[in-house]
């Protein structure tokens, strides 16, 4: 029995895209309504994008609500302005995020620890200032309107884009995508090299590998995926509020990163989830959700250090070779 419990183990870890994917696709009949499930889906990209960033490579950025908004704005602008077809909005968002992290990233990387953090904080609230004085293009404070998709006919089949569960599907391809390049990523030589410099920085430098290159590569990787996160959002609520770019919607990203399981690859799923189901929840009971958040918060990150995700791995991992005399884990 436990010799069968570490072989699933070690298969779901072996086939993780295949395993998140699967239990994805079932996901939406686990919740109350859809629209949350579709929320779930969007910010756990969101989450996989900052943990790229944080869990793989450990670099805390407190501005990556810049590429979530910017990857929204750029695609609801492109739709709203110019009339493009949403497809080609999504990599227009996309597309943007990525030289917005191209250069947020070349002058963060410059720094470290605590420095590189505020470095992002500030850079992405210059960003958001920017999007908010370009009223005429992005509505201020109000948001920018009218992101509209119109039904999609395929193969004689019609997919009508304000149903829910049709956005869900949709936007789980690209869900999908993503994680098959992430998993490609961290199984790479590449993947081997952040995780060095997540746990020695020097080490890696004096290993020969271009450090400085690796984190800006990353970074702008990471902007990509969460610029693909602020198109679906936009084409996901028709809207783009100017909250995207807030440094709140940062806050929230470190969060779900460490409810779930920081460095796991399906954690930030599980920290998206238990973030907004228990925000779904508690905003029934009082407005002062937050607080109760945050308390839920602090008792994980005290009980819980590795996320929920990254804590049952950890159990299980440990049962399975504690009771297994010469198992390796």
């Amino acid at each position: 029995m436990n010799q069968q419990l570490l072989l699933l183990i070690r298969a779901v870890e072996r086939h993780r895209v295949a395993a998140v994917l699967a239990f994805l696709l079932v996901f939406p009949l686990l919740m109350p309504y859809h629209a949350l499930a579709v929320n779930i889906l969007i910010f756990g990209l969101f989450a996989v994008g900052f943990n790229l960033l944080f869990g793989y490579t450990g670099l805390l950025s407190f501005g990556h609500a810049a590429f979530l908004g910017v990857g929204g704005y750029m695609a609801g602008m492109a739709i709203v302005h110019v009339g493009v077809p949403w497809i080609l909005a999504v990599l227009i968002g996309v597309a943007a995020s990525s030289l917005v992290g191209l250069a947020i990233g070349f002058l963060a990387i410059r720094t470290r620890g605590i420095y590189f953090s505020m470095v992002t904080l500030a850079l992405a609230q210059i960003v958001y200032y920017a999007f908010y004085k370009a009223e005429r293009w992005t509505g201020g404070e109000n948001g920018l309107r009218g992101v509209l998709v119109p039904a999609v006919e395929v193969g004689g089949m019609k997919f009508d884009f304000t149903q829910p569960i049709t956005k869900y599907y949709v936007i789980f391809v690209f869900v999908a995508g993503a994680l098959w390049l992430v998993s490609r990523i961290l199984a790479s030589p590449f993947g081997a090299v952040i995780e060095a410099i997540r746990e020695n920085e020097k080490r890696a430098a004096a290993c020969g590998y271009d450090v400085a290159r690796s984190k800006l590569l990353v970074f702008v990787l990471s902007a990509a995926l969460c610029g693909l996160a602020g198109a679906l959002r936009a084409l996901h609520l028709s809207v783009v509020p100017i909250d995207s770019l807030h440094y709140l919607q940062s806050g929230q990203a470190v969060m779900m990163c460490l409810l779930g399981g920081m460095g796991t690859f399906f954690g930030p799923f599980v920290g998206a989830a238990l973030f907004l189901y228990l925000e779904d929840i508690v905003t029934n009971l009082t407005r002062h959700w937050m607080a109760v958040v945050g308390i839920v918060f602090m008792l994980f990150v005290l009980f819980f250090p590795r996320g929920v995700w990254g804590s049952l791995l950890h159990s299980l991992r440990r049962f399975a070779v504690v009771t297994l005399p010469g198992a390796r884990p």
